[in-house]
């Protein structure tokens, strides 16, 4: 739904173009701040620790992949996190409507953010207490958290109107299917196999996956630096 690019500039050169003066000299205060070293370095088990955070990273994912792969909520009702789909009785006009689904990414988005910043300050504090080098890393991460999360916010916010265009451009063509067809509408069949809905639906998850996992990649990298920083001091 978007048009194709090829690649632009290198990726130091385009990040430099999202920093500005004073972004740079709060990462330049990181850098040099990590250099020094910890004189209340703890002497407690950094495995312990690490096994901890990757556990609860686990927990946080499984989760929220959970809670976009089902349909429903446990009692079987509708709620602001469930698929949204046509029922029983429903007008053509409400069938067709793409707000409950722009509502649904929303809440999965907020739900993504609530849940996945407090995790990554939690790993980032286990590595500033792991070795200097960690703690550097862990003031970077943040100091980049900082500078690029407003971007990022912005960037995400513009995939539920994206997937609206998808929404009308699948109901379009099934649409035009059914006139050459001459055979007869009904929304409750929209969510059968073959679809057009239930593809939408399938392609709305895969996006809220795919974005799960962008989020979570920089957590990822500073649990694997943990790892590797462990690994090589046994």
């Amino acid at each position: 739904m978007v048009d194709t690019a090829g690649p632009g500039s290198a990726f130091a050169e385009k990040l430099g173009l999202w920093v500005g003066f004073t972004d740079a000299i709060t990462l330049r205060a990181a850098h040099d701040s990590g250099l020094q070293s910890l004189s209340n370095m703890p002497s407690g088990q950094p495995g312990v620790a690490r096994q901890a955070v990757a556990e609860e990273f686990t927990r946080v994912r499984t989760s929220l992949v959970q809670a976009i792969a089902h349909n429903h909520s446990a009692s079987g009702a509708r709620t602001r996190m469930a698929l949204p789909s046509p029922t029983a009785g429903v007008s053509y006009d409400d069938a067709i409507a793409y707000e409950p689904y722009r509502r649904y990414h929303l809440a999965h988005q907020r739900d993504m953010e609530l849940q996945i910043r407090p995790l990554r300050t939690k790993v980032r504090e286990v590595l500033a207490n792991a070795s200097p080098a960690l703690k550097q890393l862990a003031e970077l991460d943040a100091a980049f958290d900082g500078i690029l999360s407003e971007r990022e916010c912005k960037l995400l916010s513009t995939l539920p109107p994206l997937l609206e265009k998808r929404f009308k451009q699948l109901h379009k063509a099934h649409q035009l299917a059914h006139v050459d067809s001459q055979t007869a509408d009904a929304p409750d069949l929209w969510m059968k196999s073959g679809g057009w809905l239930a593809r939408f639906c399938g392609e709305l998850q895969a996006v809220l996956i795919a974005e799960l996992d962008l989020r979570l990649q920089p957590t990822e990298g500073l649990i694997e630096a943990l790892k590797n920083n462990i690994e090589n001091q046994v």
